[in-house]
């Protein structure tokens, strides 16, 4: 087999890989659509897909990763969380990734609410707050999704074009 094969092969194991990691927040899902495409550049030597088009997919990367992880906070500032809530939400998110989907999912929600509890807040606006990091999260996997998918389009576009 030959290193091209070889290329093509693990470029669409990562595109696979990345596509599934859209969905499950503990897979890194645009950095790996990102990997997949750059190693299907390297699998034709950079002659059609050149770094011009690599770099806007880095930036696109980028910019993804960046607003998926500030997605949860914005979204619960924008429902009136306060500097405990954020500062709840953001501790909630590291503390749930050690327990796997579920954790992901309830643990900025449950960060936010300690933190406007603690803060002396009112239940309704803790609630409130912990609704945001959820709408905040779901906003962030749609921009995920749309990103990769956008940079699939853009890798086809210089390659076919």
């Amino acid at each position: 087999m030959e290193t091209t094969d070889i290329l093509w092969i693990i470029s669409a194991l990562l595109l696979i890989s990345g596509f599934a990691g859209l969905l499950v927040p503990a897979l890194p899902g645009v950095l790996l659509v990102f990997a997949g495409l750059v190693l299907a550049a390297w699998a034709e030597g950079f002659a059609v897909v050149g770094w011009g088009t690599l770099s806007i997919l880095a930036a696109l990367t980028l910019a993804a990763y960046l607003f998926d992880m500030l997605a949860g906070l914005l979204g619960a500032k924008r429902f009136g969380a306060g500097k405990a809530g954020l500062i709840g939400a953001a501790a909630g998110t590291v503390a749930g990734v050690g327990f796997g989907l579920p954790g992901i999912v309830l643990g900025p929600f449950i960060g936010a609410v300690i933190g406007e509890l603690y803060a002396e807040n009112g239940l309704r606006e803790a609630g409130m707050s912990g609704l945001g990091v959820w709408i905040g999260i779901a906003l962030g996997t749609a921009i995920r999704i749309a990103t990769a998918f956008m940079m699939v389009g853009i890798y086809l576009l210089a390659r076919f074009m």
